[in-house]
């Protein structure tokens, strides 16, 4: 088996395991290697560091890890991505979502994408009423000041 940083043409970087270095070739040729983030299919081998085992004075100290900030899981790129497209086209309304839903569907006010807070009971009420509204997997970024 041997393991293989990828990047894909929009930027996604993930890791995959093949069976031998042959078969990356075999499927990356016949294109049935994807993007584990968004699917796509034009995926190419990343620059890697080579993994050597560490001698056991330098395995005492910790390993360099990935920023925090920095997601480290396809699913995670994932959601950080679906979150950025939310937030750049989308307004956020806060805890007005619910009227604010209502009235974009009462005509009230102009329809636009919108994202914020609702009780489980306004979300429910929402969906009763006909007004579509679907949970994310994710809490708005809230401004401390």
């Amino acid at each position: 088996m041997i393991q293989y940083s990828l990047k894909c043409s929009e930027g996604h970087s993930f890791d995959s395991w093949f069976q031998s270095a042959a078969a990356y070739d075999k499927l990356a040729a016949s294109g049935m290697v994807s993007c584990a983030v968004c699917g796509g299919s034009r995926v190419e081998k990343a620059i890697m560091t080579p993994r050597v085992r560490p001698a056991r004075s330098a395995a005492e100290t910790p390993a360099t890890e990935r920023p925090l900030s920095a997601p480290a899981t396809p699913a995670e790129q994932a959601l950080a991505e679906m979150r950025r497209k939310i937030e750049q086209n989308s307004d956020y309304v806060g805890r007005d979502f619910a009227s604010e839903a209502r009235r974009m569907h009462l005509g009230e006010t102009p329809e636009r994408s919108i994202y914020g807070e609702a009780r489980i009971d306004e979300a429910k009420a929402l969906i009763e009423e006909g007004i579509p509204v679907a949970p994310l997997p994710f809490l708005p970024n809230r401004k401390a000041n």
